[in-house]
Protein backbone atom coordinates (compact mmCIF):
# COMPACT_ATOMS: atom_id res chain seq x y z
CA UNK A 1 0.00 0.00 0.00
CA UNK A 2 3.07 2.19 0.72
CA UNK A 3 4.25 1.89 -3.01
CA UNK A 4 0.80 3.17 -3.93
CA UNK A 5 1.42 6.31 -2.20
CA UNK A 6 4.57 7.54 -3.27
CA UNK A 7 5.22 9.40 -6.55
CA UNK A 8 6.86 7.35 -8.87
CA UNK A 9 4.54 7.78 -12.22
CA UNK A 10 4.61 10.31 -14.87
CA UNK A 11 1.93 13.00 -14.54
CA UNK A 12 -1.26 12.35 -16.64
CA UNK A 13 -2.45 15.52 -19.21
CA UNK A 14 -5.38 16.04 -16.94
CA UNK A 15 -2.70 16.81 -14.14
CA UNK A 16 -0.96 19.00 -16.34
CA UNK A 17 -3.49 20.88 -17.82
CA UNK A 18 -5.08 21.56 -14.01
CA UNK A 19 -1.81 23.05 -13.43
CA UNK A 20 -1.40 24.85 -16.96
CA UNK A 21 -5.16 26.96 -15.38
CA UNK A 22 -3.53 27.48 -12.30
CA UNK A 23 -0.68 29.35 -13.85
CA UNK A 24 1.69 26.72 -13.16
CA UNK A 25 3.89 26.83 -16.34
CA UNK A 26 7.97 25.29 -17.24
CA UNK A 27 8.60 28.68 -18.17
CA UNK A 28 12.68 29.06 -18.04
CA UNK A 29 13.47 32.73 -17.71
CA UNK A 30 16.76 32.54 -18.98
CA UNK A 31 15.39 30.89 -22.20
CA UNK A 32 12.72 34.01 -22.57
CA UNK A 33 15.38 36.16 -21.66
CA UNK A 34 18.25 34.50 -24.08
CA UNK A 35 15.43 34.64 -27.43
CA UNK A 36 14.47 38.43 -26.40
CA UNK A 37 17.67 39.55 -26.12
CA UNK A 38 19.30 38.13 -29.34
CA UNK A 39 15.86 39.66 -31.23
CA UNK A 40 17.29 43.06 -29.42
CA UNK A 41 20.98 42.61 -30.67
CA UNK A 42 19.78 41.44 -34.22
CA UNK A 43 17.14 44.28 -34.23
CA UNK A 44 19.96 46.68 -32.97
CA UNK A 45 22.14 46.07 -35.99
CA UNK A 46 20.01 46.18 -38.83
CA UNK A 47 18.09 49.57 -37.38
CA UNK A 48 21.97 50.91 -36.55
CA UNK A 49 21.97 53.00 -39.29
CA UNK A 50 18.24 54.59 -38.54
CA UNK A 51 19.16 55.09 -35.26
CA UNK A 52 22.04 57.48 -36.39
CA UNK A 53 19.72 59.31 -38.84
CA UNK A 54 17.64 59.90 -36.27
CA UNK A 55 20.35 60.85 -33.95
CA UNK A 56 21.41 63.27 -36.64
CA UNK A 57 18.33 64.93 -37.21
CA UNK A 58 18.46 65.83 -33.52
CA UNK A 59 21.84 67.56 -33.07
CA UNK A 60 20.85 69.12 -36.70
CA UNK A 61 17.99 70.47 -35.40
CA UNK A 62 19.48 71.62 -32.32
CA UNK A 63 22.22 73.64 -34.36
CA UNK A 64 19.62 75.99 -35.71
CA UNK A 65 18.81 77.28 -32.41
CA UNK A 66 22.73 78.66 -32.00
CA UNK A 67 21.99 81.99 -30.81
CA UNK A 68 18.54 82.01 -30.35
CA UNK A 69 16.52 82.98 -27.54
CA UNK A 70 14.06 80.28 -26.25
CA UNK A 71 10.53 81.11 -25.39
CA UNK A 72 8.18 79.04 -23.79
CA UNK A 73 6.28 77.93 -27.28
CA UNK A 74 10.03 77.01 -28.72
CA UNK A 75 10.67 75.05 -26.08
CA UNK A 76 7.43 73.20 -25.93
CA UNK A 77 8.34 72.47 -29.80
CA UNK A 78 11.87 71.07 -28.98
CA UNK A 79 10.32 69.08 -26.64
CA UNK A 80 8.00 67.64 -28.99
CA UNK A 81 10.57 67.13 -31.08
CA UNK A 82 12.30 65.19 -29.61
CA UNK A 83 10.11 63.14 -28.08
CA UNK A 84 8.75 62.35 -31.57
CA UNK A 85 12.27 61.26 -32.83
CA UNK A 86 13.33 59.15 -29.16
CA UNK A 87 9.94 57.59 -29.96
CA UNK A 88 11.25 56.70 -33.67
CA UNK A 89 14.17 55.00 -32.00
CA UNK A 90 12.82 52.75 -29.52
CA UNK A 91 9.81 51.98 -30.89
CA UNK A 92 11.55 50.04 -33.87
CA UNK A 93 13.23 48.01 -31.23
CA UNK A 94 10.36 47.40 -28.56
CA UNK A 95 8.13 46.10 -30.70
CA UNK A 96 10.20 42.55 -31.96
CA UNK A 97 11.53 42.59 -28.23
CA UNK A 98 8.04 42.84 -26.99
CA UNK A 99 6.87 40.32 -29.37
CA UNK A 100 9.89 37.76 -29.12
CA UNK A 101 9.03 37.93 -25.36
CA UNK A 102 5.52 36.55 -26.10
CA UNK A 103 6.72 34.01 -28.40
CA UNK A 104 9.55 32.96 -26.29
CA UNK A 105 6.74 32.24 -22.98
CA UNK A 106 4.52 30.71 -26.28
CA UNK A 107 7.24 28.42 -27.31
CA UNK A 108 7.44 27.30 -24.01
CA UNK A 109 4.35 25.95 -23.00
CA UNK A 110 1.70 27.96 -25.12
CA UNK A 111 -0.92 30.28 -25.17
CA UNK A 112 -2.92 30.33 -21.87
CA UNK A 113 -5.38 33.16 -19.59
CA UNK A 114 -5.74 32.47 -16.27
CA UNK A 115 -6.74 34.77 -13.47
CA UNK A 116 -5.87 32.25 -11.09
CA UNK A 117 -2.75 33.78 -9.58
CA UNK A 118 -4.24 37.34 -9.51
CA UNK A 119 -6.51 36.01 -6.88
CA UNK A 120 -5.90 36.65 -2.75
CA UNK A 121 -4.10 33.96 -1.09
CA UNK A 122 -3.37 34.61 2.60
CA UNK A 123 -1.19 31.62 2.63
CA UNK A 124 1.07 33.56 0.34
CA UNK A 125 2.00 36.43 2.79
CA UNK A 126 2.32 33.33 5.97
CA UNK A 127 5.72 34.47 7.15
CA UNK A 128 6.44 30.88 8.32
CA UNK A 129 5.59 29.32 4.78
CA UNK A 130 7.82 32.27 3.61
CA UNK A 131 10.28 31.65 5.88
CA UNK A 132 10.46 27.76 4.90
CA UNK A 133 10.68 28.59 1.46
CA UNK A 134 13.32 30.99 1.66
CA UNK A 135 15.06 28.12 3.08
CA UNK A 136 14.34 25.27 0.78
CA UNK A 137 16.20 23.08 -1.10
CA UNK A 138 14.58 25.13 -4.12
CA UNK A 139 15.80 28.25 -3.31
CA UNK A 140 19.27 27.12 -2.40
CA UNK A 141 18.86 25.39 -6.50
CA UNK A 142 18.23 28.91 -7.77
CA UNK A 143 20.93 30.44 -5.89
CA UNK A 144 23.38 27.93 -6.99
CA UNK A 145 22.21 28.46 -10.69
CA UNK A 146 22.78 32.18 -10.65
CA UNK A 147 25.58 32.30 -8.99
CA UNK A 148 26.59 29.81 -11.77
CA UNK A 149 25.51 31.81 -14.31
CA UNK A 150 27.04 35.37 -13.08
CA UNK A 151 30.28 33.44 -12.62
CA UNK A 152 30.35 31.44 -16.25
CA UNK A 153 29.53 35.24 -17.34
CA UNK A 154 32.33 37.12 -15.60
CA UNK A 155 35.20 34.41 -16.17
CA UNK A 156 34.32 34.45 -20.09
CA UNK A 157 34.78 38.48 -19.98
CA UNK A 158 37.53 38.63 -17.84
CA UNK A 159 39.43 35.84 -20.37
CA UNK A 160 38.34 37.55 -23.63
CA UNK A 161 38.80 41.39 -21.98
CA UNK A 162 42.71 39.94 -20.88
CA UNK A 163 43.31 38.66 -24.31
CA UNK A 164 42.25 42.69 -25.62
CA UNK A 165 44.10 43.79 -23.24
CA UNK A 166 47.13 42.31 -24.74
CA UNK A 167 46.40 43.87 -27.65
CA UNK A 168 45.88 47.09 -26.92
CA UNK A 169 50.27 47.79 -26.82
CA UNK A 170 50.42 47.12 -31.04
CA UNK A 171 46.72 48.68 -31.36
CA UNK A 172 47.93 51.75 -29.42
CA UNK A 173 50.12 53.09 -32.20
CA UNK A 174 47.66 52.69 -34.92
CA UNK A 175 45.68 55.07 -36.33
CA UNK A 176 42.52 56.58 -35.25
CA UNK A 177 40.42 54.46 -38.23
CA UNK A 178 42.22 51.30 -37.52
CA UNK A 179 41.76 51.38 -33.55
CA UNK A 180 37.55 52.15 -33.91
CA UNK A 181 37.57 49.24 -36.53
CA UNK A 182 39.92 46.95 -33.85
CA UNK A 183 37.33 48.40 -31.42
CA UNK A 184 33.98 47.77 -33.26
CA UNK A 185 35.40 43.69 -34.20
CA UNK A 186 36.50 43.07 -30.36
CA UNK A 187 32.94 44.31 -29.48
CA UNK A 188 31.13 42.10 -32.11
CA UNK A 189 32.95 38.77 -30.75
CA UNK A 190 32.70 39.50 -27.16
CA UNK A 191 29.00 39.96 -27.92
CA UNK A 192 28.98 37.25 -29.88
CA UNK A 193 30.85 35.06 -27.48
CA UNK A 194 28.67 36.27 -24.54
CA UNK A 195 25.57 35.37 -27.00
CA UNK A 196 26.47 31.58 -27.11
CA UNK A 197 26.90 31.47 -23.51
CA UNK A 198 23.41 32.71 -23.01
CA UNK A 199 22.06 30.19 -25.50
CA UNK A 200 24.13 27.18 -23.67
CA UNK A 201 22.90 28.06 -20.33
CA UNK A 202 19.66 29.17 -21.38
CA UNK A 203 19.25 25.20 -22.75
CA UNK A 204 20.51 24.05 -19.55
CA UNK A 205 17.86 26.29 -17.57
CA UNK A 206 15.22 24.92 -20.05
CA UNK A 207 15.48 21.20 -19.65
CA UNK A 208 16.57 21.55 -15.78
CA UNK A 209 13.21 23.69 -15.73
CA UNK A 210 11.26 21.45 -17.67
CA UNK A 211 12.78 18.51 -15.61
CA UNK A 212 11.82 19.73 -11.91
CA UNK A 213 8.53 20.77 -13.55
CA UNK A 214 7.40 17.16 -14.46
CA UNK A 215 9.27 15.83 -11.19
CA UNK A 216 7.28 18.14 -8.67
CA UNK A 217 3.88 17.16 -10.65
CA UNK A 218 4.54 13.26 -10.54
CA UNK A 219 1.89 11.21 -9.06
CA UNK A 220 1.38 8.12 -6.83
CA UNK A 221 -0.73 5.11 -8.48
CA UNK A 222 -3.37 6.15 -5.65
CA UNK A 223 -3.96 9.37 -7.56
CA UNK A 224 -3.78 8.40 -10.99
CA UNK A 225 -6.28 5.28 -10.16
CA UNK A 226 -8.60 8.40 -8.02
CA UNK A 227 -8.18 10.13 -11.57
CA UNK A 228 -9.24 7.41 -13.74
CA UNK A 229 -12.57 6.72 -11.09
CA UNK A 230 -12.90 10.66 -11.54
CA UNK A 231 -13.05 10.91 -15.35
CA UNK A 232 -14.74 7.71 -15.66
CA UNK A 233 -17.25 7.66 -13.10
CA UNK A 234 -17.42 5.22 -10.15
CA UNK A 235 -17.78 1.39 -11.81
CA UNK A 236 -20.95 0.93 -9.39
CA UNK A 237 -22.81 4.08 -10.88
CA UNK A 238 -21.33 3.30 -14.56
CA UNK A 239 -23.03 -0.26 -14.39
CA UNK A 240 -26.40 1.34 -12.67
CA UNK A 241 -26.19 3.63 -16.33
CA UNK A 242 -25.36 0.35 -18.36
CA UNK A 243 -28.30 -1.58 -16.67
CA UNK A 244 -31.06 1.47 -16.84
CA UNK A 245 -29.82 2.23 -20.89
CA UNK A 246 -30.00 -2.06 -21.51
CA UNK A 247 -33.83 -1.67 -19.30
CA UNK A 248 -34.98 1.22 -21.42
CA UNK A 249 -33.43 -0.50 -24.92
CA UNK A 250 -35.17 -3.63 -23.95
CA UNK A 251 -38.31 -2.09 -23.33
CA UNK A 252 -38.39 -0.07 -26.86
CA UNK A 253 -37.12 -3.29 -28.55
CA UNK A 254 -40.43 -5.17 -26.65
CA UNK A 255 -43.02 -1.95 -27.94
CA UNK A 256 -41.90 -2.49 -31.40
CA UNK A 257 -43.16 -6.61 -31.52
CA UNK A 258 -46.53 -5.68 -31.89
CA UNK A 259 -45.41 -4.32 -35.94
CA UNK A 260 -43.99 -7.89 -36.66
CA UNK A 261 -45.44 -9.83 -39.51
CA UNK A 262 -44.06 -13.11 -37.97
CA UNK A 263 -41.98 -14.53 -34.84
CA UNK A 264 -39.31 -17.03 -35.47
CA UNK A 265 -38.34 -19.49 -32.38
CA UNK A 266 -36.41 -22.37 -31.58
CA UNK A 267 -39.03 -22.94 -29.71
CA UNK A 268 -38.07 -21.80 -26.67
CA UNK A 269 -34.89 -20.63 -26.04
CA UNK A 270 -34.65 -17.96 -29.07
CA UNK A 271 -37.14 -15.49 -30.90
CA UNK A 272 -36.85 -13.17 -33.18
CA UNK A 273 -39.12 -11.37 -34.34
CA UNK A 274 -38.86 -9.69 -38.08
CA UNK A 275 -41.29 -7.25 -40.15
CA UNK A 276 -40.98 -6.79 -44.09
CA UNK A 277 -43.13 -3.44 -45.45
CA UNK A 278 -43.45 -3.72 -49.07
CA UNK A 279 -41.96 -1.05 -51.08
CA UNK A 280 -40.07 0.74 -47.77
CA UNK A 281 -37.39 -2.26 -47.76
CA UNK A 282 -35.29 -4.39 -49.74
CA UNK A 283 -35.64 -7.18 -46.97
CA UNK A 284 -37.28 -8.20 -43.93
CA UNK A 285 -35.86 -6.35 -40.57
CA UNK A 286 -35.40 -7.46 -37.42
CA UNK A 287 -37.14 -5.49 -35.13
CA UNK A 288 -36.70 -8.18 -31.78
CA UNK A 289 -34.98 -10.55 -30.57
CA UNK A 290 -34.04 -12.26 -27.61
CA UNK A 291 -33.17 -15.70 -25.56
CA UNK A 292 -34.98 -17.05 -22.51
CA UNK A 293 -36.95 -15.01 -20.57
CA UNK A 294 -36.87 -11.89 -23.46
CA UNK A 295 -37.65 -14.56 -25.87
CA UNK A 296 -40.56 -15.98 -23.68
CA UNK A 297 -41.85 -11.83 -23.56
CA UNK A 298 -41.55 -11.58 -27.27
CA UNK A 299 -43.90 -14.76 -27.76
CA UNK A 300 -46.15 -13.42 -25.07
CA UNK A 301 -46.78 -10.21 -27.40
CA UNK A 302 -46.87 -12.18 -30.24
CA UNK A 303 -49.62 -13.99 -29.08
CA UNK A 304 -52.05 -11.07 -27.29
CA UNK A 305 -51.32 -9.27 -31.02
CA UNK A 306 -52.27 -12.78 -32.75
CA UNK A 307 -48.74 -12.52 -34.45
CA UNK A 308 -47.89 -15.93 -36.06
CA UNK A 309 -45.29 -17.80 -34.14
CA UNK A 310 -42.92 -20.03 -36.43
CA UNK A 311 -41.11 -22.67 -34.88
CA UNK A 312 -37.40 -22.43 -37.31
CA UNK A 313 -35.01 -23.55 -34.52
CA UNK A 314 -32.08 -23.27 -37.23
CA UNK A 315 -32.98 -20.05 -38.63
CA UNK A 316 -34.27 -18.74 -35.41
CA UNK A 317 -30.51 -19.01 -33.78
CA UNK A 318 -28.68 -18.09 -37.13
CA UNK A 319 -30.59 -14.83 -37.42
CA UNK A 320 -30.11 -14.21 -33.77
CA UNK A 321 -26.52 -14.21 -33.96
CA UNK A 322 -25.93 -12.61 -37.41
CA UNK A 323 -28.53 -9.67 -37.41
CA UNK A 324 -29.23 -7.35 -35.04
CA UNK A 325 -32.37 -5.25 -34.12
CA UNK A 326 -33.39 -2.49 -36.92
CA UNK A 327 -31.17 -4.40 -39.13
CA UNK A 328 -32.29 -5.90 -42.92
CA UNK A 329 -31.58 -9.86 -42.89
CA UNK A 330 -28.31 -10.73 -45.16
CA UNK A 331 -29.17 -12.43 -48.19
CA UNK A 332 -28.01 -15.42 -47.27
CA UNK A 333 -31.22 -16.10 -44.96
CA UNK A 334 -33.54 -14.65 -47.92
CA UNK A 335 -34.61 -17.81 -49.15
CA UNK A 336 -35.62 -19.68 -45.76
CA UNK A 337 -37.32 -16.04 -44.73
CA UNK A 338 -38.97 -16.06 -47.97
CA UNK A 339 -40.77 -19.16 -47.20
CA UNK A 340 -41.85 -18.49 -44.05
CA UNK A 341 -43.54 -15.51 -44.70
CA UNK A 342 -45.12 -17.54 -47.60
CA UNK A 343 -46.25 -19.72 -44.90
CA UNK A 344 -47.64 -17.07 -42.64
CA UNK A 345 -49.38 -14.45 -45.79
CA UNK A 346 -51.19 -18.17 -46.69
CA UNK A 347 -51.95 -19.19 -43.72
CA UNK A 348 -53.78 -15.39 -43.09
CA UNK A 349 -55.57 -15.61 -46.20
CA UNK A 350 -56.79 -19.03 -45.18
CA UNK A 351 -58.48 -17.30 -42.39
Amino acid sequence: MADDLEKTEEPTPKKIADAKKEGNVPKSMDTSGFITLLVAVIAFIALTGWIFDRLEAVYRYYINFTGVSITPALLTDIVLYTIGQVLLMILPLAIPVAIAGMLAAWMQFGFIFTTKPLVPDLKKIDPIKGAKNLFSVKKLIESFKITFKVSAVFGVAFAVFLGFIKELVSVAHAPLAQQMVWLANRAMLLAGLMLVLLMILALIDLLFVRYNYFKELRMSKQEIKDEMKQLDGNPEVKAKIRQIQTQMARKRMLAEVPKADVVITNPTHFAVALQYKEGESRAPKVIAKGTDLIALKIREIAREHYIQIVENPPLARELYKRVEVEQEIPEQFYHAVAEVLAFVYKSKRGL
